[in-house]
């Protein structure tokens, strides 16, 4: 749990480090190494040529490879938002609220301290560029979780409900620093050039840097330049696209590094690579052996690459471990590495593992210790469900089957019943982790209305809080459809956005089926945009039906606060209310000819007036 005065501790933390800095003309600062992370998305263990796979093309990550220290018993969670929230913070995923990818349970808690917040509190220089995952929403965007610089897409993906309408793989606008910005080309390399720039930017400085790349790629839908395409041609036409991706970001790596080299600080510099799941499309071809992909309890779910080169701390030649390791043990490392003190009032579930990257082994890790991993794509987490609990080479799966990669990789022999002393210790160490973290789960994360420093909230469907899948991409908003709901009459909507008002007073409430910035009535249908390059079709393409809607209706806490007509031509509808200081149930709906439709986005601001009209 995070100190209650925290801010003001890191705030006097800060101080004190500038003051330092004065006093030593830099020297102490000057010699902390810069970190460059990157994270790519749905790519697998083995979507690498250097793991084994025979079609893939990936160069420049076979040499990073081969001058790192490497974690070949590395693991994640089984999707993407719950692993970037253990690799931010150094805690369990279910510990910091985001055990799924929606639903409102991908924003990471206010207490949660995030590794940029404590680099930055000890004098670097933070940026982050692509995939965030973790909110939309003040307080939990980047921007207010440690990040200086932040050029990112919304919500999970491009294309997906929270990112700017129509954006497709090319020539899209992302937010940077929370204002839309037009850019040209591929996202990937976007979102590269963009890290370039805050790299070369702050190469120079006394202070280290901090620069976070998470791309959205190689995660579905599947587009990617044509030439990488023509690449892997003679594949089925998803894993060229999906090879073409990640073919795309190893050259990307490459530009980077090469950059690091020009500029004279590849020596001083962390570089990471790594990824947030098991691969989505490549077990088809090769999958190193494992069982499972993206989603899995197996290993092939959550084991992945990872891969750390720093020629000052001595990480500069092939050297690799088997020693299980977690996302929870990256913060902790990182800030070994950096000579960084952990704030003192959070506590970590992950260890430093820096002994293993090193040549010279110093200090042992506990090999006997266990970790865990499940896969909770539910609103609320439920005890066992799509979970492995790990010790060295074994895994409890499901708190009933049990394995042992190191003779059997591909998990196929269940050894339960031959070993019920060990089950037994792991399922109890799973008791304990489960009866620790399980009063968490009802601290829903909510979106904050009415702040000073974030008066106009825009909510999406994204987060809608429902027992089933909300509409989490534009395909989803132009169907007018949920992701598990069709077109079945009469409709109905349980969802809600879970938000606490931050004062009490008047609100303005803004309804729309389609974003502001389509200009779209609300029951207007909508043309097709363009394709591109790719298997896929972009989700843009997908025609936008007419609804015919009657009335918008605001609901709060389960009551009926306001009506309006929804006109012919209305884009948006309007309604005023009150909410008291805490917590509450959001709801709107749009009635329909064929029943209730849940609003997709509503615009919330705080108004001064002390009246409602």
């Amino acid at each position: 749990m995070n100190h209650p005065f925290a801010f003001a501790i890191r705030l006097l933390r800060c101080f004190a480090v500038g003051c330092f800095c004065a006093l030593a003309a830099g020297t102490t600062i000057a010699k902390q190494p810069n970190i460059v992370l990157v994270i790519a998305d749905d790519q697998g263990y083995g979507d690498l040529a250097c793991h084994g796979n025979p079609v893939i093309q990936t160069p420049h990550l076979d040499q990073l490879a081969s001058e790192s220290s490497t974690l070949s018993d590395y693991h994640v969670a089984p999707t993407c938002s719950p692993t970037r929230a253990a690799l931010i913070t150094g805690h369990w995923t279910n510990r910091t609220g985001v055990w799924h990818t929606i639903n409102g349970r991908s924003m990471l808690r206010r207490d949660e301290t995030t590794l940029a917040t404590m680099l930055q509190d000890a004098g670097y220089i933070t940026g982050m560029f692509g995939k965030w995952h973790l909110g939309d929403n003040y307080p939990y965007r980047p921007e207010d979780r440690g990040f200086e610089t932040v050029f990112r897409h919304g919500g999970g993906g491009v294309g997906q409900t929270p990112d700017a309408w129509d954006n497709a793989y090319f020539d899209g606008h992302y937010f940077h620093n929370g204002e839309l910005e037009a850019a040209e080309g591929f996202c990937t390399d976007v979102f590269f050039d963009q890290a370039d720039r805050f790299i070369e930017s702050h190469a120079k400085e006394d202070r280290p840097f901090f620069a976070y790349i998470s791309t959205n790629a190689p995660h579905g839908p599947l587009h990617c330049p044509e030439h990488y395409l023509a690449m892997y041609s003679k594949q089925p036409s998803r894993l060229a696209a999906f090879y073409g991706m990640i073919t795309n970001i190893d050259d990307r790596v490459g530009s980077t590094r090469a950059l690091l080299q020009r500029l004279g600080i590849k020596d001083q510099t962390i570089f990471i690579f790594t990824t947030d799941n098991g691969t989505a499309t490549g077990a088809r071809l090769f999958n190193a052996g494992m069982r499972g992909q993206k989603g899995s309890e197996f290993d092939g779910g959550h084991r992945v690459p990872f891969m750390l080169h720093w020629p000052n701390g001595g990480m500069a030649t092939s050297h690799a471990d088997d020693t299980l390791c977690h996302a929870v043990d990256v913060v902790p490392t990182l800030l070994d590495l950096c000579d960084v003190a952990p704030p003192s009032d959070v506590e970590f579930d992950g260890v430093s593992i820096k002994s293993l990257l090193m040549l010279d082994r110093q200090v042992e890790i506990d090999v006997d210790r266990m970790l865990i991993t499940d896969s909770q794509r539910v609103r609320d987490p439920v005890k066992w469900r799509k979970s492995s609990v790990m010790s060295g080479k074994w895994r409890l799966i499901n708190g009933e089957q049990l394995y042992h990669v190191g003779h059997d990789p591909g998990q196929q022999n269940d050894i339960a019943e031959q070993n019920s002393d060990r089950v037994a210790r792991m399922r109890a160490f799973y008791e304990s982790w489960w009866q620790e973290l399980e009063p968490t789960f009802s601290k829903t994360t909510e979106i904050v209305l009415g702040h000073p420093e974030h008066q106009s909230v825009l909510l999406t469907a994204h987060d809608w809080i429902q027992d089933t899948m909300p509409p989490w991409n534009q395909a989803h908003i132009r169907k007018a459809e949920t992701a598990k709901q069709r077109r079945t009459a009469p409709r109905s909507h349980d969802g809600h956005w879970a938000i606490v008002a931050h004062r009490t007073g008047n609100y303005r409430f803004t309804l729309r089926r389609y974003p502001a910035e389509s200009n779209m009535a609300i029951n207007a249908e909508m043309p097709p945009g363009k394709n591109v390059p790719g298997a896929d079709a972009a989700f843009r393409t997908t025609p936008g039906r007419a609804i015919e809607a009657s009335t918008a209706v605001l609901r709060i806490d389960g009551r009926v606060v306001g009506q309006r007509e929804v006109t012919a031509d209305a884009t948006s509808i309007e309604m005023d209310a009150a909410l008291t200081q805490g917590s509450h149930e959001l709801s709107p709906i749009f009635k329909c000819s064929d029943g209730d439709l849940g609003v997709f986005y509503c615009t919330v601001e705080w108004l001064p007036e002390s009246t409602i009209q």
